[in-house]
């Protein structure tokens, strides 16, 4: 694989992740957690997917001069990395409100 095709995985990998990390939130946002579930899982998948890449990348053997396309896709991955885990702290808290309204609701009655 070129340096270029390798670009463009790291591209597409991480905008799938990030892709799939905000329909989890999404998800989680209408308290449908198992869904949320299965789309971070399918995040992680395709993050892993782009740092396989990313290592490809790093242990190649051509001495390629960073550019910015190269930067670019970088970023791709390390920001899909940071959202993801954002986004699993959020839904946690989700997850908390929920529990909370539930409790309330109990009480309510």
């Amino acid at each position: 694989m070129n340096y270029e095709e390798i670009m463009m995985q790291l591209i597409l990998h991480g905008g799938n992740a990030r892709g799939a990390a905000y329909e989890a939130l999404n998800e989680a946002e209408e308290y449908k957690f198992d869904d949320a579930e299965k789309l971070l899982e399918e995040a992680d998948e395709e993050f892993l997917k782009g740092h396989k890449y990313q290592t490809q990348l790093i242990q190649s053997e051509d001495d390629t001069v960073p550019n910015f396309f190269m930067i670019h896709a970088q970023d791709h991955v390390m920001t899909a990395q940071a959202e993801i885990q954002l986004i699993k702290r959020m839904i946690n808290q989700l997850k908390s409100q929920e529990n909370l309204e539930k409790r309330i609701e109990k009480l309510e009655q």
